[in-house]
C-alpha cells in the first residue's frame, strides 16, 4: 500500500513539473503562456496583442480623440439682445408739450411745460415676429436690437406726435435662452443677456451639480452637434468655458468610470475612477499593486475594446464588434524598468479589464498545497497499519 501511494505521489509531482507542456493549470484565470504566444501579425484568436511601451503609450495619446468645446464647436458671441419670437416687450413713449397725439391717452401723465408720457401694455412678439404700436402701426421687431426697435417708433411717430422719443425695455427674456439639464440641483432655462453668459455661469445658475465634481460630464448640444467634456477640465482650463448661445443644451452627466481588476492583483475588485481620468501607474496603485507571493509582474496584462484608429497599427486581423471597436490586450512586463515611464503616459478607459497572472512558482505552490491536503495525509494512514 505504502509503495503504491509514494508511486502515486512522484507520478503526481512528475506531472507537475511537466505542467508547462502538459497544459496542467490550476489557475482560475489565462496563464502567461497562451496570452503571449502572438501569431505573425500581432494578433491571436482575432484579438490583438500589444506589448506596452514609451512609444506604444505615445502613439495612443496622439490618435486618442480629445475633445474640446472651445475647437470643435461654432464659436458663439453675446446676444446683443436681439429680439425674437416670444419676447415681450415694454414700450414707453414720451412726448414734448404741449402733447399732439399721446396728451390725454390711457396711462399717460403730464403737466404744465412738462413732457407727456406714455407706458404702453407689454406687448409679446407674435409669431410673426412682429408688435403693434399705436399711431405707429405694425412694426417687425424680430432679430433687432432695442435700440433699432426705438428709432424705428420714433421714425413712425414723427409728425404725428411733438416730438417724440421711445424707450424700449425686454420685460421678458424667452427666445433667448440656454436650457440646463441633468445631475443639477435645478433643472432650468437662462435667459441670455449682453453680458455673454459662459458654461459656468449655466452651470451655477442651476445651483451646481449634485455630484462630485470630478465625477461630472458636461454635455452640450448645439444645433446638431453633441460634445461632452469632465467638468473638471473646463474649470481648470478657463478658454473651455465659452460664450453659450441661445438655444444650447447644457446636461450635466454622472458618470463615474471605472475598471475592474482580477488575478494576482492586490485586490480583486471594481474601481472607481474620475471622468478626467487616471493613468496605468495610478490605477495598479489604487489596487495595492501585485500580490508579491503570487504575481508574474511579466503577466500583467489590460484588456479593452478599443476603436481601431487609436491601436497602434489598426485592426490587423482582430475581429470587431457591431460597434465596430476590437479586443485588444496590452501587455506589461514589469520586470522592464522602462514599462514604468510608460505607464505614466498610458491612460486608463471605462470598462478596462487588468489582469495579473499567477508565476509559475506560484501555480506549482498551489498545486503542491493541493497534494499536500490529499495524498499525504493518506500516506500518513497507510504508515498506522
Amino acid at each position: 500500500m505504502r509503495s503504491y501511494l509514494a508511486n502515486a505521489l512522484i507520478s503526481v509531482a512528475s506531472l507537475a513539473l511537466l505542467s508547462g507542456c502538459a497544459g496542467f493549470d490550476t489557475s482560475v484565470g489565462p496563464g502567461k503562456g497562451r496570452i503571449t504566444k502572438i501569431e505573425g501579425d500581432g494578433t491571436i484568436q482575432g484579438v490583438r496583442v500589444i506589448e506596452v511601451t514609451d512609444q506604444v503609450a505615445r502613439q495612443i495619446h496622439a490618435q486618442e480623440i480629445h475633445t474640446s468645446f472651445a475647437d470643435d464647436l461654432p464659436q458663439a458671441q453675446p446676444t446683443g439682445q436681439r429680439i425674437g419670437k416670444g419676447d415681450i416687450l415694454s414700450v414707453l413713449i414720451w412726448e414734448a408739450p404741449p402733447a399732439a397725439l399721446f396728451g390725454t391717452s390711457l396711462g399717460s401723465t403730464t403737466s404744465l411745460g412738462v413732457a407727456n408720457t406714455t407706458a404702453l401694455p407689454e406687448m409679446q412678439v407674435g409669431p410673426t415676429g412682429d408688435i403693434t404700436v399705436p399711431y405707429a402701426g405694425r412694426i417687425h421687431v424680430e432679430d433687432r436690437t432695442l435700440p433699432e426697435i426705438e428709432r424705428e417708433i420714433v421714425r413712425r411717430l414723427s409728425g404725428k406726435a411733438h416730438l417724440p422719443q421711445v424707450t424700449v425695455r425686454l420685460a421678458q427674456n424667452t427666445s433667448t435662452q440656454v436650457t440646463v439639464v441633468g445631475e443639477v440641483a435645478t433643472n432650468s432655462l437662462m435667459p441670455l443677456t449682453p453680458r455673454g453668459e459662459r458654461l459656468l455661469d449655466a452651470i451655477a445658475r442651476a445651483g451646481g451639480t449634485k455630484q462630485p465634481v470630478d465625477k461630472m460630464m458636461i454635455q452640450l448640444t448645439r444645433g446638431n452637434q453633441v460634445e461632452s467634456m469632465p467638468l473638471s477640465d473646463i474649470i481648470a482650463n478657463p478658454r473651455e468655458n465659452v460664450v453659450l448661445q441661445a438655444g444650447d443644451v447644457v446636461t450635466a452627466v454622472f458618470q463615474p468610470f471605472s475598471f475592474t481588476a482580477l488575478g494576482a492583483a492586490g485586490r480583486n475588485q471594481e474601481v472607481n475612477f474620475e471622468a478626467r481620468g487616471i493613468t496605468l501607474s495610478q490605477a495598479l496603485g489604487r489596487v495595492a499593486g501585485l500580490e508579491d507571493r503570487r504575481a508574474d509582474p511579466k503577466g500583467v496584462f489590460l484588456f479593452r475594446w478599443a476603436d481601431p484608429r487609436s491601436v497602434p497599427g489598426g485592426a490587423m486581423n482582430a475581429a470587431q464588434d457591431e460597434q465596430g471597436r476590437i479586443p485588444v490586450i496590452y501587455r506589461i512586463n514589469m520586470k522592464d524598468p522602462a514599462t514604468y515611464f510608460a505607464m505614466q503616459r498610458f491612460a486608463m478607459k471605462d470598462r478596462d479589464v487588468l489582469y495579473v497572472s499567477n508565476s509559475p512558482v506560484a501555480e506549482f505552490q498551489r498545486f503542491f498545497g493541493i497534494i499536500a491536503s490529499t495524498v499525504l495525509p493518506v500516506m500518513a494512514v497507510s504508515r498506522a497499519f
